[in-house]
């Protein structure tokens, strides 16, 4: 299975190959100043499935902590993808794959919602133990 999305201007195209190892929604305050939203929803991959097959030449990074390099088109300033090198996944923003079907299985950093959601989802603190979080539930 592929699935493949642009920037904004369509400058810098990229493919993801396979299923997510995750999808969800990121309520940290990071997430939410950087895509302009109160909530960021996430697919999480494994960096070899995240393949940029067009203008690569366009792509600029910005990292303000060592968790998250966001990647984004310096074209048309159009977010891509966030590369998190602790946790070995990237997180290609949901809306950048226009054929992927979004099934969101979490919310994380939801000590830091401005946008409470009632969705049956469970709803983490911070992120799983497993991922280096609590893994402390917050109840609806």
């Amino acid at each position: 299975m592929k699935h493949t999305g642009s920037c904004f201007c369509g400058a810098v195209e990229i493919q993801v190959t396979g299923e997510p190892e995750g999808m969800g929604y990121c309520h940290c305050r990071s997430c939410r100043s950087w895509s302009g939203g109160p909530v960021n929803a996430f697919t999480l991959w494994k960096p070899e499935a995240v393949e940029v097959t067009s203008g690569s030449q366009h792509v600029s990074t910005f990292a303000k902590t060592a968790m998250s390099e966001r990647k984004y088109c310096a074209k048309c300033g159009g977010h891509l993808m966030t590369n998190h090198p602790t946790l070995g996944l990237v997180d290609v923003f949901s809306a950048t794959l226009p054929t992927l079907t979004f099934k969101p299985g979490v919310h994380v950093n939801y000590a830091e919602t401005v946008l409470p959601m009632r969705d049956g989802l469970p709803k983490l603190k911070d992120f799983p133990a497993e991922l280096g979080g609590s893994g402390e539930m917050i109840s609806e």
